[in-house]
């Protein structure tokens, strides 16, 4: 199975510039994640929904690498039937004249 979840958007602190470490600022976030299915054994995609929110809000990352690095660990934990995720950052404010973000893909199944 494979879950995407494309465009959530929330507020929060991360940036590395002075006034990103006090004002929360859009990102916005997409994940896929293949799993293996079995039954009573899904992911409930609010649930990732809100754990991605809840885990950047309270770690207030510097960096998006940091970020993405932290939250594909603590999914894999917390979801360890995840065979292969990606996750992307964007940052949609930070610059006038661009989307700048960044992602991260991890293929469980060759570890």
């Amino acid at each position: 199975m494979q879950i995407d979840i494309k465009n959530l958007t929330f507020e929060t602190i991360i940036g590395i510039l002075e006034e990103e470490r006090y004002t929360p600022q859009k990102v916005v976030l997409h994940v896929k994640m293949d799993y293996d299915y079995r039954e009573n054994s899904f992911i409930n995609y609010a649930d990732v929904a809100s754990f991605l929110e809840a885990h950047m809000n309270e770690m207030r990352y510097g960096l998006l690498e940091d970020a993405l690095n932290d939250l594909s660990k603590k999914l894999k934990t917390s979801y360890p039937q995840i065979s292969k995720l990606t996750l992307k950052i964007v940052k949609p404010t930070i610059l006038s004249n661009a989307l700048v973000g960044v992602s991260h893909k991890t293929n469980y199944e060759k570890n």
